[in-house]
């Protein structure tokens, strides 16, 4: 998996930001003003790890509130759509994720994310970018050196699907310094740093992908 690599630099309360998609219905296996810079350097998980296939996901696994809002059948965006492509690719067809690709793209992550062999994505809904207002928006997308950190944070460097999240507790992002993300609950009643799941366990083809309300923000859950 290759090094992200990022500028050291301090996080704000107001910012946050990260990655993809929603999905259909059906259960499944289902800032602060000083947050501590992430290294130049993110260690990759263990080639072991990343091949082993685990917390790979089917369309009937996908469950949540917000899931019946994705585009239907083969529609850009819909499920069938976005399976066979890599996450960065999946999540620019989908229209509840435009603030995510925007971000995505301004930091130039789209091949790197595309490129990973197994990850998960904690991904924000654009209403979830409503709190930091166009210009906060903006402000962040005009600076790459603090967004990666930010989107680095909602990314953890193996596949999970809902069962492997609840079983697992406590995850460390590709954003190690940001601190753990903090598993609770279970199905609809799933949280992440309290942020709950809108859709999840969604596929896609290197990445399984759990929509949230909330942005993460790094360095509050330490």
């Amino acid at each position: 998996m290759r090094n992200l690599r990022i500028a050291g630099i301090g996080l704000t309360a107001a910012a946050a930001l990260t990655l993809t998609a929603c999905g259909s219905s059906d259960t499944g296996s289902s800032a602060s003003s000083s947050a501590p810079a992430p290294s130049s350097s993110m260690a990759a998980p263990s080639s072991s790890a990343a091949a082993a296939g685990g917390g790979t996901t089917t369309n009937a696994d996908v469950f949540g509130p917000a899931c019946s809002q994705l585009p239907q059948g083969s529609a850009p965006g819909s499920l069938d759509s976005m399976g066979p492509q890599p996450v960065a690719s999946a999540a620019s067809t989908n229209p509840l994720l435009t603030k995510l690709v925007a971000a995505v793209k301004a930091t130039n992550l789209v091949d790197t994310l595309n490129s990973q062999q197994a990850i998960t994505v904690f991904a924000p809904a654009d209403p979830a970018f409503a709190a930091l207002g166009d210009a906060k928006f903006a402000e962040l997308a005009g600076k790459p050196a603090e967004l990666s950190p930010i989107l680095q944070y909602h990314v953890v460097g193996k596949r999970y699907d809902a069962k492997g999240l609840e079983s697992a507790g406590t995850l460390d992002s590709l954003n190690t310094a940001g601190g753990p993300l903090k598993i609770e609950g279970t199905g609809d009643n799933m949280t992440v740093n309290g942020a709950k799941i809108l859709c999840g366990n969604i596929p896609t083809k290197n990445a399984t992908v759990f929509v949230i309300d909330k942005v993460l923000t790094p360095g509050t859950n330490k």
